[in-house]
């Protein structure tokens, strides 16, 4: 879910073209989450093959990848490592949010409500081993290439960018922004429509607040972060406020002296956190008959859908020539 400054940062439209040649690092599992609850049926049960195996990521991942890829964008997919002990409770609650949802939309399917369902099945939508495996498999299989986090996707996709590996972090969370993304692109991986897409540059935002990116972090961990709660009453306009008012500290030895956790440390992790920096980017020449035998033979996809979507990966339009000058 993410800090949510949604109320006091505007982001700027841009088109697909604007990001033609662009390299970005996706955050793996914000997207996946994204995939599995909105890629299901009408009455909200997820696509599955005939054994009962979750497909909508799969097809998610073919998908929106094949796309993107069509349109001259090299993804990279980020997935986490080991979260930080201070996001134990949320995490907790997470699945006892998601498990309550799984409830009330399994009673919904009892009672034929679909519009209930579908509602309650999306926030039910869980990451599994399988799930987080059979994804690496497919993007194997399609040549793109993966990076494994030591902890949060977000902070590694982000050191992607400060090193010239990746133009912008894809990911719907703006918790990217605290942990330094120069530039983030919302709705890119995740959506059908990518026309108005919403982009943030760290460096205008913060300009544009007036404020540092230390403060940035301070408002946000006022705010509430995925590491601690913050200060009840505050949202990102009043923590906004105290920000230019310079009240920050303040407010967070108020926030300190009610919080179990350490402040500093819940900082430390946006400034300095553990980050994979032995990888290797290397995109690879797309295997159309694996992508074939693996969605269509063992899933079940389309074989004509699965092949024509394979294709775009080898063949950009004419302005951007072949992928083959990306091996």
């Amino acid at each position: 879910m993410g800090v949510k400054l949604k109320d006091i940062i505007q982001p700027e439209t841009i088109n697909i073209k604007d990001l033609e040649g662009r390299t970005v690092s996706i955050d793996a599992f914000n997207t996946l989450y994204q995939f599995l609850s909105t890629i299901r049926q009408r009455d909200g049960r997820p696509l599955t093959d005939e054994n009962g195996n979750i497909t909508s990521h799969l097809s998610g991942i073919l998908y929106r990848n094949s796309s993107m890829i069509e349109k001259g964008i090299k993804p990279i997919y980020i997935y986490d490592g080991k979260a930080p002990e201070l996001k134990s409770e949320t995490q907790a609650k997470r699945r006892e949010i998601r498990d309550e949802a799984e409830q009330i939309y399994k009673e919904a399917l009892k009672e034929g409500d679909t519009e209930k369902a579908r509602k309650y099945a999306m926030r039910s939508s869980k990451l599994s081993p399988e799930i987080i495996e059979s994804s690496k498999k497919l993007l194997t299989y399609m040549g793109i290439p993966y990076v494994e986090a030591k902890g949060e996707g977000e902070a590694q996709a982000a050191y992607l960018v400060s090193q010239g590996d990746a133009y912008a972090v894809a990911s719907q969370d703006y918790d990217c922004l605290l942990f330094g993304a120069k530039r983030v692109v919302r709705n890119l991986a995740v959506s059908s429509n990518l026309k108005n897409l919403e982009y943030y540059q760290l460096d205008r935002v913060l300009k544009e607040l007036n404020i540092t990116q230390e403060e940035l972090i301070e408002m946000g961990i006022l705010i509430g972060t995925d590491f601690c709660e913050g200060l009840k009453g505050i949202g990102a306009k009043t923590a906004l406020k105290l920000a230019q008012k310079g009240q920050l500290k303040e407010k967070l030895e108020e926030l300190q002296k009610e919080s179990t956790h350490d402040l500093e440390e819940v900082k430390n992790i946006f400034l300095k956190h553990n980050i994979n920096t032995d990888y290797e980017i290397k995109w690879e020449k797309p295997q159309k008959d694996k992508i074939i035998e693996y969605l269509s033979y063992q899933h079940g996809f389309s074989e004509e859908r699965v092949a024509k979507a394979s294709d775009k990966l080898k063949n950009l339009n004419s302005s951007q020539g072949s992928l083959d000058a990306w091996f």
